[in-house]
């Protein structure tokens, strides 16, 4: 109860420094010669003050201590120490203070870092990030508070979801609101830059790191969150459009185009408004997100919360931050048309702003996707879901002009350019599509429209390789990052070409054949863990070429709550992933078996690790690279 006490106090002042922060940055902003002491030491007071919080709530996860409300609702005592700190974020109340912390975080690096930029442009960046941080503290102090207190005291508390006490999901949290609330930052500042007319060359340099950060965590983030569906929830696949995992796809499309806007921002003073219509974007679809989530609007193993105070409460905040974004766009932005003259149709920022066109037509298919059935269920009460075949349809054949534009934009120079090398890139493109028709040809599916993917996603690795090595040390973030695009696109599309699945309900003893593929179903074994019982099957899958394999996926059942779940076994290679899983079919001795080979599934996730890392070179680039 100690820590509960503390931890909800430490909010209570954290509230009031926000509010006497926006205080000193008025009283600064007239006076702005030198950034106000106040404003820093208050800057680290809120921040210490959110970590004492969040602290007393991992003690008290930690201690069990069932008096806090949302503890009970989320641990139990038999639950091993790891889950009880992931637990901590794991729920409602938890995350919502997590992104608090990350908010404060992020503001006082901002304050720390940012130099060589005016006081005014950090004194408003200042506010407008304690707007968003107050509108937070009162969300969670009024809506949410992690620190309810219950009498008479529960002996046990009710658990945590088991598919959420996964490794991968105790770090994909933190990892995707670094770059949820990254966005944040670039939102404030940007506002900041157009309320004193300062969105330039030297304003995006500076802004662009920040930019970086938020997309590397947001990519990283949406990685370990597609691993954690792809084995724990027994799907057998990367990505499946869930309306949660679009959530968090549509803020880092937007964020990926803003990065190539500030590229082209930093060359030439041109696509300011795209640069701010961006920034305002990211960070209202990373809030959109939220409240999607914790509305209880979405229906999906995602979302943990179904209160519609706490919905209401996000939209109306939602709605506020979004009018203050127009009005400073429409009152305070000012185009120089001289600067934004008209681009000559053959050049980097004509290749730039043509994919950023398709980036947000993807980005549009996406949220259509994801909001219609919404609406349709609140205007005729018919309840549908939209699955992959709809984004299939209207993404796919849009893919290959992108890939194409992807592969010779970055051939082409600044302002005005011919495009050079004109024999080898034709040369490259005859190759990748006899590459790609021997690849094809040898599955049964749609060879026309196949090739054409395969050679479009191939001729961007092999161009994007060959600038590598050509031109050594020169835009290499860029191209390990567009090589890493290629590798995930062609992974992707293989994938998809090669896979195969064999279902079938088998007893103990009996063996299935189909597709060259025998499993046989060897034995069960059962076992007690601390918190939950195990039964785990024995199974040998044989091939025709007679490799044999032994593969033992598990049930689990959990003591609290009472929940069964299918825990995959995955052999994994550098060619493919062999995956099988079981399920109980109810009252009979029967297993549901799903056995799928998946090829290139490594692949996938190696190619989104090379995208971070082409993204994070930029942070060390020598100076002769510059």
């Amino acid at each position: 109860m100690l820590y509960s006490v503390i931890g909800y106090y430490s909010l209570i002042l954290g509230l009031l420094s926000a509010i006497i922060l926006i205080y000193f940055s008025i009283k600064n902003f007239q006076n702005s010669e030198l950034l106000d002491t106040n404003i820093l030491s208050f800057s680290f007071l809120q921040f210490f003050l959110v970590v004492i919080s969040f602290l007393c709530l991992i003690l008290s996860f930690v201690l069990s201590d069932f008096s806090n409300e949302t503890v009970f609702n989320n641990s139990h005592t038999t639950k091993p120490l790891f889950y009880k700190i992931s637990g901590t974020w794991g729920n409602h109340e938890g995350s919502l203070l997590l992104w608090l912390l990350v908010l404060t975080l992020f503001i006082l690096l901002f304050l720390i870092k940012t130099k060589n930029q005016t006081i005014k442009y950090k004194i408003l960046t200042l506010v407008f990030q304690q707007i968003i941080i107050i509108g937070f503290f009162i969300f969670l102090i009024k809506t949410s508070n992690p620190f309810n207190y219950l009498f008479p005291v529960p002996e046990e508390g009710l658990g945590l979801n088991p598919i959420l006490q996964d490794p991968a999901l105790a770090i994909h949290p933190p990892i995707l609101y670094l770059g949820y609330v990254g966005s944040s930052i670039i939102f404030s500042s940007s506002l900041a830059a157009t309320s004193l007319n300062m969105i330039s060359s030297g304003w995006a340099s500076h802004i662009k790191k920040w930019v970086l950060i938020s997309w590397i965590f947001l990519t990283l983030g949406i990685l370990l969150g597609s691993i954690w569906a792809y084995y724990e929830l027994g799907w057998g696949g990367f990505w499946f459009w869930d309306p949660v995992e679009n959530v968090s796809l549509m803020p880092w499309l937007a964020l990926t185009t803003l990065l190539h806007c500030i590229l082209v921002l930093e060359k030439k003073h041109i696509l300011t408004s795209w640069v701010i219509i961006l920034s305002i974007a990211t960070f209202t679809l990373s809030m959109s997100g939220t409240f999607l989530v914790r509305s209880g609007i979405l229906n999906s193993v995602h979302t943990f919360a179904n209160d519609p105070e706490r919905g209401l409460f996000i939209l109306i905040f939602l709605f506020s931050l979004i009018f203050l974004s127009i009005f400073i766009f429409f009152f305070f932005h000012k185009t120089n048309n001289k600067d934004s003259s008209s681009l000559f149709w053959l050049s980097k920022e004509t290749s730039i702003i043509a994919n950023n066109w398709f980036m947000m037509y993807f980005l549009s298919v996406v949220l259509i996707g994801t909001i219609y059935p919404i609406f349709l269920d609140v205007l005729s009460s018919q309840k549908i879901s939209v699955g992959p075949p709809f984004y299939h349809k209207l993404i796919i054949p849009f893919l290959i002009p992108f890939l194409l534009i992807m592969a010779i934009g970055p051939k082409l120079g600044w302002i005005k350019s011919k495009l050079l090398e004109k024999n080898h890139l034709i040369l490259f493109l005859i190759i990748s599509i006899l590459i790609s028709a021997i690849i094809v040809i040898n599955f049964n599916s749609n060879f026309l429209l196949n090739t054409i993917l395969v050679s479009c996603a191939l001729y961007l690795f092999i161009v994007t390789l060959r600038e590598s090595f050509n031109k050594k040390y020169k835009n290499i973030s860029q191209n390990i990052s567009h090589i890493g695009f290629s590798l995930l696109i062609l992974s992707i599309l293989l994938n998809n070409l090669s896979s195969s699945e064999i279902i079938t309900n088998l007893k103990v003893g009996e063996t299935f054949e189909a597709n060259k593929t025998k499993i046989i179903f060897k034995s069960i074994n059962q076992k007690e863990e601390k918190n939950y019982k195990s039964i785990k099957g024995t199974f040998i899958i044989e091939n025709i070429d007679g490799i044999k394999n032994k593969m033992y996926p598990e049930l689990r059942i959990y003591n609290q709550p009472n929940i069964v779940t299918s825990e995959a076994d995955i052999k994994t290679t550098l060619m493919s992933d062999k995956f099988i899983v079981i399920n109980l079919v109810k009252n009979q001795e029967y297993f549901n078996v799903r056995y799928q080979v998946k090829p290139f599934m490594l692949w996938i996730w190696l190619s989104v690790v090379l995208i971070c890392f082409g993204g994070s070179m930029s942070f060390f680039k020598k100076k002769y690279e510059k």
